[in-house]
């Protein structure tokens, strides 16, 4: 199995920014594609950006001017920069990676965008 930790998840106030990491227990190469999803209180999980493995992104309509995903292949970890949040994003933030239809989880971690 791959292991995904993600870290960086806060407490801020609405139009403030996170980063987001997301670190793998092996080579993020090995992955087709990684992606972050979130996951609010009552709601089912969605899916937030994702980048391929030759580089491409793609992110929900809801944060496409907002939010920037990245990796870095060197340290195993894709970020998800995140700007201008809105307190209906409130919601725990998961990291996943997709292998030729295999996907791997992280145990997410909160963002909570409050006043």
């Amino acid at each position: 199995q791959v292991q995904l930790v993600e870290s960086g998840g806060d407490l801020v106030q609405p139009g403030g920014s996170l980063r987001l990491s997301c670190a793998a227990s092996r080579n993020i190469f090995a992955f087709n594609a990684m992606g972050w999803y979130r996951q609010a209180q009552g709601k089912e999980r969605e899916l937030v950006a994702t980048i391929f493995s030759g580089g491409s992104t793609s992110y929900a309509d809801s944060v496409k001017s907002r939010f920037t995903i990245s990796r870095d292949n060197a340290k195993n970890m894709i970020y998800l920069q995140m700007n201008s949040l809105k307190p209906e994003e409130t919601a725990v933030y998961y990291c996943n990676g997709n292998r030729y239809g295999i996907e791997s989880w992280g145990q997410g971690t909160q963002v909570t965008v409050s006043s």
